[in-house]
């Protein structure tokens, strides 16, 4: 008996192989892919317009209105004069806390701090 060995010349590992790539005329156009927008993707285009929307409106928007509001003169805070004191002595006919707010509402006081030498505008009543 004899024996034979076979070859086998196919090659164990695929190497990569060079492609060939067209120039001048024979390159081909082609149109971009068309963007395909998902259900999340259109979410977050209309929550980012709403949020420049609202954010816009808000800037836009006319601050507090004082409606009524006139100012019959000014007076300078002395030293140790509190806020209730001028509103009690410079608006008799409201209340004091009424007239501690038509006093911050006029000069734009977030608090009831007021220092020495300070101009108050005060409103007028009525």
């Amino acid at each position: 008996m004899s024996a034979a060995v076979a070859w086998d010349l196919a090659p164990t590992s695929t190497r990569p192989q060079l492609r060939l790539v067209p120039t001048g005329d024979a390159v081909v156009c082609r149109p971009a892919p068309r963007v395909r927008l998902t259900r999340r993707g259109r979410l977050s285009i209309t929550l980012t317009v709403l949020a420049v929307v609202a954010w816009v409106a808000f800037l836009l928007a006319p601050g507090p209105s004082v409606q009524g509001l006139t100012i019959d003169h000014a007076v300078t805070v002395s030293a140790g004069q509190t806020l209730s004191e001028v509103a009690q002595a410079q608006l008799p006919q409201l209340p004091v806390n009424q007239g501690i707010v038509q006093i911050q509402v006029a000069n734009n006081l977030s608090t009831n701090d007021v220092h020495a030498g300070q101009s108050l505008l005060i409103p007028r009543v009525g």
